[in-house]
């Protein structure tokens, strides 16, 4: 008989962590426990859930206590801007869930983070390895946490050798229900680009976010990895196959609109969710370890990632706009009509055969 493994998935309310806990129960031989602080708001069958804080004291005895085998840890909040609280979380929440786990002796621990960790800079190689220095943006709020994240990380895999960690590093994550920042940056019509850039990006659909989140809880393949679709887009065409036309601006007034502080600055954010190094430079990973020692290739591209998001986008009748909802409203309007026509049809049709029958 197969011995059943415990596996244990942190921020089950969160969005990444209720999916990837949806997903997990449904493989044989193992049992999922989900940990957060609130309960998700849509139940998932066959979940053990347990309500606490990743930064309880009780932690290591709960992992030890269910002889936890691996923990996927996505309890993580992303911020535009450094924040304490978060920064608690985040930070000081991953740096509780390792030392639970070496304390328990949990086998292994997979963890998300973002090539943006890597920076956007003139000097990036054409593709940046997993070795390569991180140089993020630290006025971000959530690359800060990941690049100090990271950093621990590194202590700790000398401290506990024998706890496998695995870090996937995600390029910007698009899909047609996630919200982070890119899908921000494409639906909304006041985005800019900055006057003579274009650079080239990647993106990742948000099913496969989660598929090498569970391939990684499934397999052994302790390391950093980058993942990513394997086809780049520059920024002009990512844009243009959104729906988007590109608005430019003089680069130093997008620096000066997001030094803004109080309701400018919020609102310069709001049409800049991404730093606009990010929107300036290169900053493209090299996939060579995902595919070869990973074992892991995203079953979508970047161009049919944001065809899908673009389509969806406009199915929203609040994406329309009053010209596309009047427009929607015509073609069901037609259909409906064509629909009726043919009952009528049919109906005559019925009535003359019955009438043909009852004359014979």
């Amino acid at each position: 008989m197969t011995e059943e493994r415990v596996l244990l998935v942190t921020g089950v309310a969160g969005y990444w962590g209720w999916r990837v806990a949806a997903r997990l129960v449904s493989e044989p031989g193992t049992r999922v426990i989900g940990l957060d602080r609130e309960r998700p708001e849509k139940s998932i069958q066959g979940l053990d859930f347990v309500q606490a804080d990743v930064r309880n004291p009780l932690l290591a005895e709960l992992l030890e206590t269910e002889g936890v085998d691996a923990v996927c840890h996505l309890a993580f909040v992303e911020t535009t801007r450094p924040q304490e609280a978060a920064y608690d979380l985040n930070v000081v929440g991953t740096t509780k869930v390792l030392e639970a786990c070496a304390e328990a002796h949990v086998r292994k621990v997979v963890l998300q983070s973002s090539t943006a960790i890597y920076g956007a800079r003139p000097g990036n190689s054409a593709f940046l390895g997993e070795d390569h220095a991180l140089r993020g943006s630290l006025t971000w709020g959530s690359v800060r946490d990941l690049i100090d994240v990271e950093k621990f990380c590194q202590g700790f895999r000398r401290q506990a050798p024998e706890v496998q960690v695995t870090i996937l590093r995600f390029a910007s994550i698009v899909g047609p229900s996630v919200d982070t920042p890119l899908t921000r940056f494409l639906k909304d019509p006041g985005t800019v680009s900055l006057l003579g850039f274009d650079p080239r990006m990647q993106i990742i659909h948000e099913d496969d976010v989660v598929e090498a989140l569970v391939h990684a809880m499934k397999a052994d393949v302790p390391g950093v990895f980058n993942v990513a679709a394997t086809d780049v887009l520059p920024l002009n065409k990512m844009r243009g196959l959104a729906g988007k036309p590109p608005v430019a601006v003089v680069h130093l007034l997008a620096y000066w609109g997001m030094g803004l502080r109080g309701g400018a600055g919020k609102r310069v954010q709001r049409h800049l969710p991404l730093e606009p190094d990010y929107l300036r430079y290169p900053w493209v990973a090299d996939l060579r370890r995902m595919q070869e020692e990973l074992g892991f290739e995203p079953y979508y591209t970047a161009e049919d990632t944001v065809r899908q998001f673009a389509e969806r986008c406009q199915m929203s009748p609040y994406a329309l706009g009053p010209a596309g909802v009047a427009r929607e409203e015509e073609q069901l309007r037609a259909i409906l009509d064509q629909r009726r026509r043919t009952r009528e049809q049919q109906t005559l049709t019925e009535v003359t055969t019955e009438e043909g029958s009852e004359d014979e």
